[in-house]
């Protein structure tokens, strides 16, 4: 059986290249996906993102279900889950409770799980996994946990090094593995898990084929099969074309384009792509790198920016309309403050600018005292939607007399570059401290990670958002943080991002293929497509 699928697959590419070629990609006459299922009504067969594929395998210590691209194990079972509006639910856990100072944080499990090897999973699994991924860990940050231990088989306490309200959402992205059968040499290419689905081949490069749990705990899966092709966006459109997927990722690009057969499915995401603004003067750090910016630390110079983009405008010419306004990192999540949103308002952000010193000249540009408005932007090689996306912005900020230069760069000089230069970044998550890594400052420096910034306010409604022993109460605080009536980091107080669109996920789908209701997606074209492949199903 291994490799018979993609040779066949490849074939049908080849052909349906040559179909592309003649009929310019519109016609459905005699199109394979007509046939129906690529495989049978309990399979499912999805194209994916090369950069999908996990490097280092389907081992929770080394990034699989974490990271960029935030997604449900499948294979694993996780202690909790994030429901579709993003709240908590349970997985293995049945409960949890934190103590008053929020250091010590007590979960109980069900008892009735077994991982695929027969073995019954324990409280002493958990621990282990979780120690295991704080000392391995080079995706997620874990420095909040001191330790995990077992108190009995279905009782597993873990002792924090600060208080952290938002566990939770760190529970539900850790797969638990087997302390009977971890090796971390081989794991990853041979998970033992307790999750829906068990890895029964994975063709590096190529394929990865997941067979249903036939003991799994859970409600079984509709979908027995799900075959994941690791292909390249142009390679996948082809493979719709020929009917050999049911699913194939794409992007804006394709959007345009019509397959027999096939529905352009469109997902929301909190998948965004925004710059920062160096919120203060140039000058150098201990490192000798450059840091701050003059033009940007006017915060008159920022809140102009941010009202003198058209979002939609860009949506329309950049994204063909698959994408929404962004106005922060996290848009329509839990613990989002509507107070980021503005209006586009081109006159408004020209009188700022006029407040701030930036008068404009018959040459069309803004000067103070004979230096010229000028922003240097950055835009990460290779990738064509930031780049349209940075000379759309590069455009209109033209427009308002500001005059704009574009480099593409790669991301071993991107992020010192950022410390002076406003960079188009792809952010979004699900966990507020998307929040606090972008905003807060850092340890003793005085400033925020990947840009100048510092607000003792908001870092304190952060840390006291943090410190909440009540999950949804520290929603408010994480609002605080972004604007209290008087300070924070939207358009009346600092704003030190401007955030841009968030970006649809699009997918070419077959007809009669029942996607199940999604998440909002993170950030990245990973995994969150099938987190609940389990539940879909063929009409």
């Amino acid at each position: 059986m291994k490799g018979k699928y993609l040779v066949s697959l490849f074939l049908a590419a080849a052909l349906a290249a040559g179909t592309l070629t003649g009929c310019g990609g519109n016609s459905s006459a005699g199109d394979p996906a007509a046939e129906g299922p690529a495989q049978g009504t309990d399979t499912v067969v999805v194209a994916m993102d090369p950069n999908s594929e996990p490097a280092s395998g389907f081992d929770p210590a080394f990034g699989w279900g974490a990271g960029e691209h935030v997604h449900e194990p499948l294979i694993q079972s996780t202690l909790t889950v994030t429901n579709t509006d993003l709240t908590i639910g349970y997985d293995l856990a049945t409960g949890y409770t934190v103590s008053e100072d929020g250091l010590t944080w007590t979960v109980t499990i069900r008892d009735d799980v077994s991982f695929t090897d027969g073995e019954p999973l324990t409280a002493e699994d958990v621990a282990f996994t979780y120690n295991t991924v704080k000392s391995s860990s080079s995706v997620n940050d874990f420095t909040m946990l001191d330790y995990a231990e077992a108190a009995d088989e279905t009782t597993v306490v873990f002792h924090m090094t600060r208080p952290f309200s938002i566990w939770p959402y760190t529970m539900a992205i850790v797969g638990i593995v087997p302390e009977h059968a971890y090796d971390p040499a081989t794991y990853g290419s041979n998970p033992i898990g307790s999750g829906r689905y068990t890895l029964v081949q994975w063709d590096r490069g190529q394929q990865v084929i997941l067979e249903a749990n036939p003991d799994y705990y859970g409600e079984a899966p509709k979908m027995r099969r799900v075959v994941i092709l690791f292909m390249e966006e142009d390679a996948a459109f082809l493979a719709a074309q020929a009917g050999q997927v049911d699913v194939a990722y794409t992007s804006a690009t394709y959007s345009d384009q019509t397959i027999g057969g096939y529905t352009l499915a469109a997902y929301d995401s909190v998948d965004n792509r925004g710059f920062n603004l160096p919120a203060i003067s140039s000058g150098t750090d201990e490192e000798g790198r450059l840091v701050g910016n003059d033009f940007t630390a006017d915060v008159l110079v920022r809140r102009a920016i941010n009202l003198g983009v058209d979002r939609q405008e860009m949506i329309d010419h950049v994204l063909n309309g698959h994408g929404s306004p962004a106005y922060s990192v996290c848009d329509n999540l839990p613990w989002y403050n509507p107070a980021s949103e503005v209006s586009y308002d081109p006159e408004g952000a020209a009188a700022l600018l006029d407040e701030a010193g930036w008068l404009l000249s018959d040459d069309g540009y803004r000067y103070r005292d004979g230096v010229r408005a000028e922003l240097d932007l950055l835009y990460s090689t290779g990738d064509s939607v930031r780049q349209a996306l940075c000379a759309d912005f590069a455009s209109q900020m033209e427009e308002l007399g500001i005059a704009c230069t574009l480099e593409g760069v790669g991301w071993d000089t991107a992020y010192d570059r950022a410390l002076s230069q406003p960079l188009i970044w792809g952010w979004g998550a699900h966990t507020p401290m998307e929040l606090y890594n972008l905003y807060h400052t850092i340890g003793d420096t005085g400033s925020a990670q990947y840009s100048p910034y510092a607000n003792d306010a908001v870092d304190r409604y952060m840390d006291q958002a943090l410190a909440s022993t009540d999950l949804e109460a520290s929603y408010e605080l994480w609002q605080l943080a972004q604007w209290d009536g008087t300070t924070g980091v939207t358009q009346e107080g600092d704003i030190p991002w401007v955030w841009l669109v968030n970006v649809d996920h699009l997918y070419w789908v077959r007809d009669g293929l029942q996607i199940a209701e999604q998440k909002i997606h993170p950030h990245g074209h990973g995994w969150s497509i099938v987190n609940n492949v389990d539940r879909w199903s063929w009409a």
